[in-house]
């Protein structure tokens, strides 16, 4: 049966560069991401994203990313490290959604054969929860 873990996270450092600028139109770049996990999830992540802004003055505009993100420190006090990937959008009115997964077999120590399905929220404050429906065996 799934379980469910929710934590809180704070993005500690962010190094982007940018791979397409048109003076008009979509601006794209790539980020190193690093995260501080507070909650069911106690621990870090070094992150890898992929991001669109429909225009590089205004995230409202829309925007969307994708992620390959490896986190490491403990789930409910399993400790070990596992690979989330997850995507997410910004419409220009505002809604977001977001989705991801644990990638299968990258579970280690008392993670392995984590298996899961995440979402990303963030509240008024600018507060970000992450929720993790997950199994371990």
């Amino acid at each position: 049966m799934p379980q469910r873990a929710t934590t809180t996270f704070d993005v500690t450092g962010w190094e982007e560069t940018p791979y397409v600028e048109p003076e008009s139109g979509p601006r794209l770049a790539r980020a190193t991401l690093k995260k501080t996990f507070q909650g069911d999830m106690e621990g870090e992540s070094t992150a890898e994203m992929l991001g669109c802004q429909a225009d590089a003055t205004d995230l409202s505009a829309g925007a969307g990313y994708v992620v390959s993100e490896q986190f490491t420190g403990s789930l409910v006090g399993k400790k070990g490290s596992f690979v989330l990937q997850h995507w997410g959008l910004i419409s220009p009115d505002g809604s977001q959604k977001t989705a991801g997964h644990v990638v299968p077999g990258t579970g280690t120590e008392e993670l392995a054969g984590l298996s899961g399905a995440m979402e990303i929220t963030v509240a008024a404050d600018g507060t970000h929860t992450l929720t993790l429906d997950y199994d371990l065996p």
